[in-house]
Formats: C-alpha cells, sequence, structure tokens
C-alpha cells in the first residue's frame, strides 16, 4: 500500500493541527477508537488493490485510486465509514440494516468495528463504480 503526501492546508478541526498522515491521525484518537479504526484500516487495506494509496483528505484518513476510494474517521460518539458514494449506500441497504447511516456515512460503535466481509463489500462495491465509471469515460471518447 503506498502512502501518498496530503495537501498542507492551514486550517484546524476542534483546535488540532492537521495531520502529515494516517499514522499521525490514528495517533491523536483516543482508544478504545484508534484500535476499531486500525482495524478497519487493516479490511480496507486487504480489499483495496495494492497501488491504492493512502492520504489525509478533508482532515481524515482516506484511501485514493482513481480518486477517493472509502474515508473513515472517529468522533466523540462514533466511527464512520465513507463509501464516498450514495448508489453504493443503497445498493448495500440490506447489508446496512444494523447501522445508522446517512448520505454518505456508515456510522459503528467506537468500540465495535464493521465485519471484514461488511468491508470488502463496501471496497468492492466502489472498485466496481470507478470502473464502470472510467469505461464509460473511455467510451465517450
Amino acid at each position: 500500500m503506498k502512502k501518498a503526501m496530503s495537501g498542507t492546508r492551514g486550517s484546524r478541526a476542534k483546535g488540532r493541527p492537521v495531520p502529515k498522515d494516517v499514522d499521525e491521525y490514528l495517533a491523536h484518537v483516543p482508544e478504545p477508537a484508534r484500535s476499531t479504526l486500525e482495524k478497519v484500516r487493516a479490511m480496507i487495506q486487504s480489499a483495496a488493490p495494492a497501488d491504492a494509496t493512502e492520504v489525509i483528505s478533508y482532515q481524515i484518513p482516506t484511501f485514493n485510486y482513481n480518486g477517493g476510494l472509502v474515508a473513515y474517521a472517529a468522533f466523540s460518539n462514533h466511527c464512520s465509514l465513507f463509501p464516498m458514494s450514495g448508489a453504493v449506500l443503497r445498493a448495500l441497504k440490506k447489508d446496512l440494516k444494523d447501522f445508522q447511516t446517512s448520505k454518505g456515512t456508515i456510522r459503528f460503535p467506537v468500540d465495535k468495528p464493521l465485519s471484514p466481509a461488511l468491508v470488502k463489500k463496501v471496497v468492492r462495491a466502489r472498485l466496481a463504480e470507478k470502473q464502470e465509471k472510467l469505461q464509460r469515460q473511455s467510451g465517450c471518447r
């Protein structure tokens, strides 16, 4: 898994400096959310293509592969996985019935990561969506 450098933004979230990389982001996340996100990160890494990169985007850890693939973050009362696609959330609606979701977020408890099977489904659905988009774009030229 490649690590790309994130842009340097002058903004701050809740008084904290923008983390330089994913490891720095995770180092500032309190337990048990840190362990939960480390597990989610490993699940994403195992499902994402080997040449996907990890960056900090919008001040949260993000996997990029031909653009944004998925992101994740910790908040005070929950953790979130961001599929970056409402279509993926709609397609996996049955799988997500036990989780609180919104337009682009899957929320889960700070002490209980999503299942590896669900994370893999989300990543694979995003990859398929991105592949379809690339094929449509190349077919239009």
